[in-house]
């Protein structure tokens, strides 16, 4: 870990930190919510050993890079922007990319926008959504699962940060990221996301004390409306890309999930892979792989698996 190497450089009008380290081939890791870079560490550990160059940078809004404060400025394309202009910065013309959870759908949207500049994608736990000219995401959400579906609870401004800043910021992170809740995830107010403080809460052997606390202590510094931006950005961003609907992913991509993950459990999304349907959208998926007993948070629970299929992946180009 002490040879990965930090910088922040100036892009898109933000400064962004990054992680990197390695020489090669690009690969750029794209984090998710409520993470950092720090959700890539075993991966970039083990593909730089393996002859590639690996960049993690913390994503606008999160960590050591800038927080604009309103959600009309994390829409896919402020995100995308940030990505194509640190490519740009580091002088590469193309990168392999990988994404999870938030990280996964702005890789979707990237591949969407620029496919030029991805050789291939590794995506993880959120499958590519083509977008319905008909109906906007969170009124969907809302009357499919109810006002208690968690993205629905993260839409008013300064709401969920209020119930957030009542936990310990700690027992917070632990309790999204060892959530193996398969299904939607609804959180009535009277239960809130911290759940009983007198629950204790027992860490995974693949999460550490340590590890929770570089979260917690970068999510103490910058909050959490960063990343719950993203969610707040989810119409706006269905309103702005209404000319890409219908557009297929013309990238080479492979797609990891965890049968646990509450993703693959949401109503419709095993049948939507399974069925060929989701392969309709992506032509050029490869590779669909289920991973059995794993939850969320696919890369730091099982580490070594998958950054083994990130590399057989990527060697082929």
């Amino acid at each position: 870990m002490e040879k990965i190497l930090h910088k922040n450089l100036y892009v898109n009008g933000i400064n962004m930190h990054i992680a990197e380290i390695g020489e090669g081939p690009a690969v750029l890791f794209l984090h998710g919510f409520p993470e950092l870079w720090y959700s890539w560490r075993h991966q970039m550990l083990s593909l730089s050993s393996k002859g590639y160059r690996t960049i993690a940078p913390d994503l606008r809004g999160y960590g050591d890079t800038d927080v604009p404060p309103y959600a009309t400025s994390y829409t896919a394309f402020h995100i995308v922007g940030d990505l194509v202009a640190l490519l740009d910065a580091l002088g590469l013309d193309q990168a392999f990319l990988v994404g999870h959870d938030w990280g996964a759908v702005m890789a979707w949207y990237f591949c969407l926008f620029r496919p030029d500049r991805i050789k291939a994608l590794v995506n993880t736990s959120v499958v590519f959504h083509p977008r319905s000219p008909s109906r906007k995401p969170v009124p969907s959400l809302r009357a499919r699962f109810g006002d208690d579906y968690y993205i629905c609870r993260f839409q008013e401004p300064g709401e969920a940060e209020e119930e957030f800043a009542r936990v310990d910021t700690a027992r917070l992170i632990k309790k999204f990221l060892i959530c193996r809740q398969a299904g939607p995830l609804c959180v009535p107010k009277e239960v809130g996301f911290g759940g009983s403080p007198d629950t204790i809460i027992t860490l995974p052997s693949w999460l550490s004390e340590e590890d929770v606390n570089v979260y917690a202590t970068k999510f103490e510094q910058t909050g959490f409306t960063g990343g719950l931006n993203y969610y707040r950005a989810m119409d706006l961003n269905w309103e702005l890309t209404a000319p890409w609907t219908g557009v297929q992913i013309k990238v080479p991509v492979k797609f990891i999930v965890g049968d646990l993950d509450l993703t693959y459990n949401t109503a419709g999304v095993k049948e939507y892979i399974h069925s060929g349907t989701f392969k309709k959208f992506v032509p050029f998926l490869q590779e669909v792989v289920v991973m059995e007993g794993v939850a969320h948070f696919i890369q730091q629970e099982k580490p070594e698996e998958v950054s083994q299929h990130i590399f057989d992946f990527i060697q082929k180009f």
